[in-house]
């Protein structure tokens, strides 16, 4: 993709996520350093099990809907029954999980485009940062249909968002930068309300999916210039 195309990818972010206070975990009861000042909504939730305490001393970044935080989970489902909810997504793998999720439309079109959803669905345990409908709506219809129609450019594009390691947020502040599957850095600042990945905000992030942790961010990232 030519270098102003990727300029325009990167605009899109600052729309990304308009979604709105997530019903989220007051994680800094999790003992997570890293969700510290999340904020707490109408499905605010308790803090996390032993288990999930367990999980995160092990350091796998397995994370429990309790765990989440951020201002952009409100517009997630709140119905447990509802597929595209954080309970409905804990049992599926992580492209399945987002096709479940009205909030993510234009990445799961995106990824099938890229033809990257077996290969997400088929990793053993992955950090997904998942942009939301607005920032790819951002793009303009030509724009994404641009991208769908080259898949080589579109699955890089894609690739820089997800880590072949699972993190927790907690995980995430500690190693202040992580590879991207395109071998290509990310880092992450702040903790909390406050914690970004190349700048974008995390607007919900530990979102417990089968095989990922994923973080609804408030930009599309753009991989640097070869």
């Amino acid at each position: 993709m030519r270098k102003t195309q990727l300029a325009i990818v990167g605009a899109i972010a600052a729309a990304t996520l308009s979604i709105a206070a997530c019903g989220s975990s007051d994680t800094a009861s999790s003992g997570s350093s890293s969700t510290a000042g999340a904020a707490t909504t109408t499905s605010a939730a308790a803090a996390p099990t032993s288990s999930s305490a367990a999980a995160a001393a092990a350091g796998d970044g397995v994370t429990q809907t309790t765990d989440v935080f951020g201002p952009g989970c409100a517009s997630v489902p709140q119905d447990p029954a509802n597929k595209g909810s954080l309970q409905g997504m804990v049992s599926d793998p992580v492209a399945t999980a987002a096709s479940n999720n009205p909030l993510l439309t234009k990445l799961v079109a995106a990824v099938t485009a890229a033809n990257l959803g077996d290969t997400l669905n088929s990793q053993p345990a992955i950090t997904v940062f998942a942009p939301a409908d607005p920032a790819f709506a951002a793009l303009g219809d030509a724009k994404f249909a641009e991208l769908a129609a080259d898949p080589a450019t579109l699955g890089k594009i894609l690739q820089y968002h997800v880590v072949g390691k699972r993190y927790d947020a907690k995980g995430l502040e500690a190693a202040g930068t992580v590879d991207s599957l395109t071998g290509q850095k990310l880092t992450i600042a702040g903790s909390g309300d406050t914690m970004t990945v190349n700048g974008a905000p995390v607007l919900c992030g530990n979102v417990p999916t089968k095989n990922a942790t994923v973080f609804v961010i408030g930009q599309v990232l753009t991989p640097p210039a070869a």
